[in-house]
């Protein structure tokens, strides 16, 4: 069998989200005036309400976009592009070094290109970031504070709560990229006191190619394209009638179920942590305590053993994983939060979703205590998966 546990990457579309995407696909421009083109402009604006009950927002601070990373951008460029302009100042941006690269990349973008002056936090050794460092770093002219709600490798999650409430004190705007978050964590954007929030919808069932950009009523923002104007004349486009709604269909399922995908995924994070942690030279990083870390994350360190090398015996051995975050081209290259956090190791990072089975989490285990030691003692990956196939219903045993 196969054990897929890369949710982090990229979950499976829920059926909610499958069906509501094929009613839509033959939508006419949502744009247009004539009745096929109102009937598709309903069911845009009828998603958008679904989103904003998700997120108790209004459905007038709801953007749809082409996915986390446009979203991302359209609040750190747009919201510090649009404080340049009412200051004619340099505005100051803070965010952290723990931050997923559509926010990192682009603060220091913005930075390099002069549109801001740029405050990297430095995060704790468990992924984290404290909010009085955070607000540290906040000066006068601060504009944007960034601060993701949870990171999609260690799966540490920050307190987004008290910060917005602290920065709304000092009139400074909180985007956050909750990307990773919504899955398991009550996003609540009234409660949390955001003024912006990113989401992608392949992270929670939904499709790949669009997400979602919240920016509360009032916010000044300026566009990042430009054109027809078509949704709320900050992203110009023609409205993806199927895949918005989809997104909007897989967040309704996503949010009904959330309490009991996160208490099943806690359990089956920490059964594979127990299995695992008792081998040599394997140590569990991210936050020790259960509310400050994703119920669907296991971030693993292991010592001496190869990454492409376990890369290549998990694909063969049916145990799809991730050695960081797929969301670098493809490139082998260090994990930057794992430097910002002092972390050493061969990362493995296992990410459980609302698809996981009790059967893969059991497959999982029995490849990963044949695997790991074998590797460990310096096995080539054929070497490795012969081990593994002693293991009882593991691929070939």
């Amino acid at each position: 069998m196969t054990s897929y546990l890369d949710h982090a990457a990229s979950s499976p579309p829920r059926p909610e989200a499958r069906a509501a995407l094929a009613r839509a696909l033959d939508a006419a421009n949502a744009s247009a005036t004539h009745l096929a083109g109102q009937d598709a402009r309903a069911v845009v604006e009828e998603a958008r309400e679904d989103v904003a009950a998700a997120l108790g927002c209004s459905p007038h601070e709801v953007v749809f976009t082409s996915g986390g990373t446009e979203a991302d951008n359209l609040a750190v460029k747009g919201v510090v592009w649009a404080a340049r302009e009412r200051t004619r100042g340099v505005p100051h941006l803070v965010t952290t070094g723990v931050e997923h690269p559509a926010v990192l990349d682009a603060a220091r973008w913005l930075a390099a290109r002069g549109d801001a002056e740029l405050t990297v936090v430095a995060p704790r050794r468990d992924g984290r970031v404290e909010v009085e460092r955070v607000l540290d770093a906040v000066r006068p002219e601060t504009a944007l504070v960034s601060v993701m709600a949870a990171n999609n490798e260690l799966g540490a999650v920050n307190d987004v709560v008290t910060l917005a409430a602290a920065l709304r004190e000092r009139g400074v705007a909180l985007h956050t990229d909750a990307v990773q978050a919504v899955a398991t964590l009550d996003v609540d954007v009234a409660r949390w006191g955001v003024d912006a929030l990113a989401l992608s919808a392949h992270k929670f069932g939904g499709p790949q190619g669009v997400g979602v950009a919240m920016l509360r009523r009032g916010l000044g923002v300026v566009p990042l394209s430009h054109g027809g104007g078509q949704d709320r004349g900050v992203r110009s486009g023609t409205f993806s009638v199927g895949l918005d709604a989809a997104c909007a269909a897989a967040l309704t399922a996503a949010v009904a179920e959330r309490a009991a995908v996160r208490d099943r995924l806690h359990g089956w994070t920490d059964r594979l942590a127990g299995a695992v942690v008792a081998l040599p030279g394997v140590t569990r990083s991210g936050p020790t305590a259960p509310e400050h870390r994703l119920a669907s994350h296991l971030h693993l360190l292991l010592e001496g053993v190869d990454p492409t090398a376990l890369a290549l015996t998990l694909d063969l051995a049916g145990v799809a994983a991730s050695s960081g975050a797929a969301c670098g081209a493809g490139a082998a290259t260090a994990s930057p939060v794992l430097e910002a956090c002092g972390l050493g190791g061969t990362p493995l990072r296992l990410s459980l979703g609302w698809s996981t089975t009790a059967a893969e989490v059991d497959h999982a285990i029995g490849v990963l205590t044949a695997v790991l030691p074998a590797l460990r003692a310096g096995a080539a990956p054929a070497d490795a998966l012969r081990a593994v196939r002693t293991v009882p219903g593991t691929v070939g045993a």
